[in-house]
């Protein structure tokens, strides 16, 4: 195969193009930036390009960008690297199109495998990283819970999350404690909170709050 990479670690980007050597594949340009990948792959029209999810000049998605950019315009191949699970990002790139692989950098470590996901995204397929697969399908569980709360169970959440007691959300919503905490309980339960010794519930249930 023929690879261009998109990394501004030089220890990693030399890293990842001695794996690739061993396997006997070339890397035909390293780059440091969103728009130079986007030029180095329409210079040389790579079979892939291994992409930094996070680039300069701040560090948050420009190699997510850049990679989007290619795979709506030249529909080129794209594995992007993230040093943690970014579920939002990682459904930007999947929703660009097929040919496109998202892997966290520990999987560099194993390098045959590592090489094989490129090879898929290479030929025109999807690789995901198992830990993203994870986290996106609790985090849908999560938005389909929230979304089985009825209007007033909702409103008990918001104001749980504001830090209320139920004595204030009581007095806020006009009804009875026992009533607030029947919505709460109701609230655990769609929320899949049974009773725990290590965790807090009313935390946990404003933190799913917060993520959906």
């Amino acid at each position: 195969m023929r690879v261009v990479i998109a990394e501004d670690h030089v220890l990693l980007a030399d890293g990842l193009a001695r794996l690739l050597a061993a396997y006997r594949h070339i890397v035909v340009a390293t780059v440091h930036t969103g728009p130079d990948l986007i030029t180095a792959v329409n210079t040389h029209r790579p079979d892939v390009a291994v992409v930094d999810i996070r680039l300069p000049p701040t560090f948050t998605d420009e190699g997510l960008a850049a990679a989007v950019t290619l795979r709506r315009t030249v529909g080129a191949p794209v594995l992007i690297l993230s040093q943690y699970v970014e579920t939002a990002y990682a459904r930007d790139l999947l929703t660009a199109g097929g040919a496109t692989g998202y892997l966290l950098k520990d999987r560099i470590a194993r390098p045959r495998e590592f090489v094989d996901a490129l090879s898929t995204v290479a030929a025109g397929g999807t690789v995901l990283d198992p830990e993203a697969v994870t986290q996106m399908f609790a985090r849908d569980r999560t938005r389909r819970a929230l979304a089985s709360l009825s209007d007033r169970e909702r409103q008990v959440l918001h104001l749980m999350a504001q830090g209320r007691s139920n004595a204030a959300i009581a007095q806020a919503i006009v009804v009875t404690e026992a009533t607030v905490e029947k919505h709460i309980k109701a609230i655990f339960t769609k929320l899949d909170l049974p009773p725990s010794g290590d965790d807090h519930r009313r935390v946990r249930a404003v933190l799913a709050y917060l993520d959906g």
